[in-house]
């Protein structure tokens, strides 16, 4: 059965969609899991704030005890804002900018993720400018395939991000003239929605070849950070609506060596908050075309972005619906683009003008990535604790 039985449409009555809806029980107890997967391990879990930034969902994971992981300075300072310590503050992205760097040296957050010697250099000369020391991390690229959509892997050689091996010889000379940087760990992320768990084992394995590379050089490690990029199960989101954390740590813990006091962290963002949130939007029109059947949604790409950037499938649903006959649909939003999709050829039940559809595993990269495109209206977003909802920005 599905979670948006004829229950919870009742309780949708009336209110003006399209809006997010997030499952705050479910976040919690997500939360609570992963939390006590890694603290048995004792690893250090930094959320990663571009999965999903909405207040409610930013304040629980916050409440957990999580450290935060930012790609920008207004994510850093959305970070302390919401209360997580500048102590446990990553700030990782290709492109920081003098001013974003600024803000993390002033903060004095937990550590930079550095991506080039270049960006090494001007960490160390803003750093020097301002009076302070700045902890950073080298990011490696350890050229390993996540086998995942080639738009959210990020760790082969062809990829943007992170040092290449052949400059790591470099790095460590330029970082041996720094005199406002301190290294403290090394950063490893290889992509996004990895549900293949070898891949984290060969992880382990390039990542305990740098270790000891840098430490057979004199260097020692205090940090190492793997990432994140555990993936969650689109297709059967009430069958799994938790990823198994469990596996997911083990596998660290069984296959990373470590020296004693050694610290492990990860980043993880979409395992944590993707099933919780669902995108639900009206049926304004049905249209049968010569050889297509459309349900028209007053949601678009404006609200949701990933099937049309990355081809991300959604389960898509009929809110309330029982045994009923199907008919395949492309469910298509109102944006002038043909692009504005979310699924072809659904199977759903029969479907007319004011039906609801829930767009599942809608919690990460979701709402963050919506737009006013067309001036749409801002995005609304309804919270569920206890059996009650509260419509948050009508």
């Amino acid at each position: 059965m599905s979670y948006f039985d004829s229950k919870l449409l009742a309780k949708f009555e009336g209110m003006e969609t399209p809006f997010y809806y997030y499952n705050l029980d479910l976040l919690q107890q997500t939360l609570s899991k992963a939390k006590a997967a890694a603290d048995k391990r004792g690893f250090h879990v930094h959320y990663a704030l571009k999965a999903n930034f909405n207040p409610r969902v930013l304040s629980t994971v916050q409440s957990a005890g999580f450290g935060a992981d930012c790609v920008s300075g207004n994510e850093v300072q959305k970070a302390i804002e919401v209360g997580f310590p500048a102590s446990q503050i990553t700030f990782a992205g290709v492109g920081k900018s003098d001013k974003e760097i600024r803000t993390a040296l002033q903060h004095g957050i937990f550590a930079f993720n550095v991506e080039s010697i270049q960006e090494m250099e001007i960490i160390d000369g803003l750093a020097a400018e301002m009076g302070v020391r700045a902890n950073v991390s080298l990011r490696i690229n350890p050229n390993v395939d996540a086998k995942t959509h080639q738009y959210i892997t990020t760790g082969l050689d062809e990829n943007k991000f992170g040092l290449p091996n052949s400059e790591l010889e470099r790095a460590a000379a330029v970082l041996r003239d720094c005199t406002n940087v301190d290294l403290v760990g090394l950063h490893f992320h290889i992509g996004s929605q990895i549900t293949d768990m070898n891949v984290f084992k060969s992880l382990c394995v390039k990542v305990n070849e740098w270790k000891n590379w840098f430490e057979e050089r004199g260097t020692t490690i205090r940090v190492l950070n793997v990432g994140g990029g555990l993936g969650v199960d689109y297709y059967a989101p009430d069958e799994h609506p938790i990823a198994d954390f469990e596996t997911y740590f083990d596998i660290f813990d069984r296959f990373l060596e470590r020296t004693p006091n050694q610290e492990v962290h990860f980043e993880l963002g979409r395992a944590l908050v993707a099933q919780c949130g669902s995108l639900i939007s009206k049926v304004l029109y049905t249209k049968n075309g010569v050889k297509k059947h459309f349900l028209i949604l007053d949601a678009g790409m404006t609200e949701l972005m990933r099937p049309m950037l990355y081809q991300a499938y959604h389960k898509i649903e009929k809110v309330g619906a029982g045994a009923e006959d199907t008919t395949n649909y492309d469910v298509v939003g109102p944006i002038c683009e043909s692009t504005d999709a979310f699924g072809k050829e659904v199977p759903l039940p029969i479907s007319e003008r004011g039906d609801l559809i829930a767009i599942r595993t809608a919690g990460a990269y979701a709402e963050v990535m919506a737009s006013r495109y067309n001036l749409r209206d801002e995005v609304r977003y309804c919270y569920a604790t206890e059996g009650q909802l509260e419509l948050a920005n009508s």
